[in-house]
């Protein structure tokens, strides 16, 4: 392993199906019954499904893979209409919660600080948050990356302040928008690049931290490109768009990514 993880630092290697606003009930229990049955077959390892809030319940006896959310509200509670508490996800049998997806970010206009506020929330509620973290093309063309990257970063670390010997249950995962849904992912070389500065950051911070945090990597993720993806020092985990919807194809991707263990220096 290279410098960047000691020898000994053990952190989570999850894959994440982000069913974003598609399906029904009759559709996602089908798909839910079908991995159930894929993965019995396959090495125990996180496999971790987000649908979409009405049919988190379908999901709460599963037994083979997670079940987290997709969004989580920065409050407690109270008049909010449409929102949904940490509290609530845990009620529901969740583990994780996507925070700050780039389409929130774009369509829903959330900033950093608002992001920040509901990774403190879902972490105080027992909820691992996987932070979303990326650039768009114009801000990629610009030489922005890193600024981009850094700034998001750094709004959820100030919030979370000093720490302490327990660091938080906290995920990381680097989709660019410039790949997202268009077939065409990052290079391994970009992806190595990014991950290993968005470790440099938890370590500045925190080492114990960014030894234990997974960093996660999202953007047209496909089986083929796991494959390469996992040999890369600083990817823990896939988060899965598009391609989570077919079963066969998420199966895959999770068999590509658990099956052989990463090769070792």
């Amino acid at each position: 392993m290279s410098a960047s993880s000691p020898p000994g630092a053990r952190r989570s290697r999850p894959v994440v199906a982000n069913w974003k606003m598609y399906g029904d009930r009759r559709m996602l229990a089908a798909w839910g019954q079908a991995l159930e049955e894929r993965l019995g077959a396959s090495p125990p390892a996180p496999v971790v499904v987000c649908p979409p809030f009405p049919y988190l319940l379908l999901f709460a006896g599963a037994r083979r893979f997670a079940l987290g959310a997709q969004d989580v509200a920065d409050e407690e509670d109270g008049a909010y209409t449409g929102c949904v508490s940490a509290a609530m996800l845990r009620d529901c049998g969740c583990r994780y919660v996507i925070v700050g997806h780039s389409e929130r970010r774009t369509y829903q206009g959330e900033r950093d600080p608002l992001i920040a506020r509901k990774v403190a929330g879902a972490l105080a509620a027992g909820l691992r948050p996987i932070v979303c973290l990326g650039e768009s093309q114009a801000e990629r063309d610009a030489g922005r990356t890193e600024e981009i990257l850094v700034r998001a970063l750094e709004a959820v670390l100030d919030t979370l302040g000093p720490l302490g010997v327990e660091s938080p249950e906290l995920h990381l995962a680097y989709e660019p928008l410039w790949a997202i849904g268009s077939g065409r992912p990052a290079g391994p070389e970009d992806v190595a690049s990014v991950h290993a500065l968005l470790r440099r950051r938890l370590r500045a911070h925190d080492a114990t931290m960014a030894d234990r945090t997974p960093i996660l990597y999202g953007g047209s993720v496909r089986a083929l490109q796991a494959r390469e993806l996992r040999a890369l020092e600083d990817v823990d985990g896939l988060l899965v768009g598009g391609a989570s919807r077919d079963v066969d194809e998420f199966h895959a991707i999770c068999r590509a990514w658990h099956d052989r263990e990463r090769p070792q220096d």
